[in-house]
């Protein structure tokens, strides 16, 4: 992550904030299971495997294998494109979101919590190098250890400041959460068009700023 300019981070900040919108809203909508946080899921899955509970072993573990297919789509876009790897991704993630926020108006509830853990996870190969994610966007257990571990450094005599990096995309995380369920108490998964419209403006932004992947 330390080898990104400060605009590159601000727009991870943004995507992460896109990813915790998306994640409050599936959140709340499947009554504590996550869109986006796989960690989450699993330990939902394992506690539900030792519970018996079919129905939760299902729900936890299908969201978890439509996570992993929206990863696998995104790093086959994102090697297909090259250069352009951000904008095609978000692209792909908008289009998604998209088809989510009309079955959702179609009353096709379930369909659309589907196509948001897709997004979701193809939004991760976002930033991707050698094969390998530089930089999560949908899960923060890492971003938190590092933030830690550049503040110990930074107690040390390290640079002071290396932390914020890690803090912002933390933050960012966070604040699309509160904006999800803050419009998803006023408007319902209807917010699925507001994440659309977000993902679009980020594709454009991509398209200018991070073209190189």
């Amino acid at each position: 992550m330390m080898r990104y300019q400060r605009r590159e981070i601000a727009l991870a900040a943004c995507f992460s904030a896109l990813a915790g919108y998306v994640d409050a809203l599936g959140f709340i909508t499947l009554g504590g299971y996550f869109v986006s946080f796989m960690t989450g899921n699993t330990t939902r899955l394992g506690i539900e495997l030792a519970n018996g509970h079919s129905g939760g072993i299902a729900l936890a573990g299908g969201i978890i294998g439509l996570f992993l297919c929206g990863v696998v789509l995104g790093s086959l876009i994102g090697h297909a494109t090259g250069p352009q790897r951000a904008p095609a991704v978000l692209a792909t993630v908008t289009v998604l979101l998209a088809l989510a926020a009309l079955l959702e108006t179609s009353g096709q509830t379930q369909m659309a919590i589907a196509l948001l853990a897709v997004a979701m996870g193809t939004e991760n190969a976002v930033f991707q190098r050698d094969g390998e994610v530089t930089i999560g966007l949908t899960y923060m257990t890492g971003t938190l250890v590092k933030m830690g571990q550049r503040i110990a450094s930074a107690m040390l005599g390290g640079p002071k400041r290396a932390f914020l990096r890690h803090f912002l995309l933390w933050l960012g995380l966070m604040g699309g959460a509160f904006l999800g369920a803050t419009v998803h108490r006023l408007i319902g998964l209807s917010a699925i068009w507001l994440a659309t419209v977000a993902a679009a403006a980020l594709t454009i932004a991509a398209t200018f700023f991070l073209r190189d992947g």
